[in-house]
This record gives structure tokens, C-alpha cells and sequence, in this order.
């Protein structure tokens, strides 16, 4: 598996952001939905990566600055059929070594409540986040889920 800094060019990166933001629809009430579509993701206080097996695209991941300490997670997608397989773990790795590397005291992030983002949520308790109320812009919401990490820097 390579992962690769993106410049959001590729049509597999863009069907595979489209079904993210279907999904994201379907699974939550469009006032609940907190996703970015492409151009969003192209804003200079974002950086995306996808992952890749040859020229396969198995999935992607992002992080936002939200200032010079603090960076949230965004877009973590993995392609259906790569599922289970360790992608979504090796792009969170690749974005927490980033954020490390930036000098961010903490990486937030914002998942769904429901039963289909359970999967999601103990990705990141595996990985040291710990539940946590609404940050930056957010509210509170019965279909948001907020989780924090600290970093050592």
C-alpha cells in the first residue's frame, strides 16, 4: 500500500469522495451531515492523501488546520471492497505523523452516532481518541459523535 499526498485530480479519488458524501447523506439528516465536497477539500488548510495499490484506489483520508495547535480529521473513507484490510489504519497513521509533525497539540474529529459508524468510532478509541464535546464550529447533535486526541509532542 503506497499513500500519497493528492492533489484531487484523479476520477477514482472523485467517485470515491462521491459515494462518501452519498453515504454520509443517507446515513444522517442533511442539517447533521459535516462532509466536504471536492472543491472544500482543495482549500489551503486542508491536506489529502489517498492510498493506493498500484493503481487501485483503496482509500483516503485528510486533515484540516483549524489553527497553528489543532487539526481535525476529515474525509476518512475506505473503498468497499478494502474494508477490514487496514487502510483506514494506515492513512490515520499517516495523518497523526502529520499532525505530529506540524506541532498540533491535539487532532479532533467529527463521526456519526449511529449504529454504521460504530466501526469508525473504535478505529480512533484504538488509536488513543477519546469522546469529547463539540469543538470549533460544531454544535451539539444527536447524530454527531466528537472525539479528540492529545499529542505528545
Amino acid at each position: 500500500m503506497e499513500i500519497r499526498l493528492d492533489d484531487l485530480t484523479s476520477p477514482k479519488v472523485h467517485k470515491l469522495l462521491a459515494e462518501h458524501v452519498e453515504s454520509m447523506f443517507e446515513h444522517s439528516p442533511a442539517e447533521s451531515v459535516h462532509v466536504l465536497d471536492l472543491e472544500k477539500l482543495r482549500a489551503p488548510e486542508i491536506t489529502f492523501w489517498s492510498a493506493w495499490d498500484g493503481d487501485e484506489l483503496l482509500g483516503c483520508g485528510a486533515i484540516k488546520e483549524l489553527d497553528p495547535l489543532h487539526g481535525e480529521i476529515k474525509s476518512m473513507r475506505t473503498a468497499a471492497e478494502h474494508l477490514r484490510k487496514g487502510v483506514a489504519a494506515a492513512i490515520l497513521t499517516r495523518i497523526l505523523n502529520e499532525a505530529k509533525g506540524r506541532g498540533y497539540e491535539r487532532v479532533s474529529l467529527e463521526t456519526g452516532s449511529t449504529e454504521v459508524f460504530k466501526p469508525a468510532q473504535k478505529l480512533y478509541e484504538k488509536f488513543g481518541f477519546e469522546y469529547c464535546g463539540p469543538f470549533g464550529d460544531y454544535v451539539l447533535d444527536s447524530f454527531s459523535v466528537f472525539m479528540t486526541k492529545e499529542l505528545v509532542r
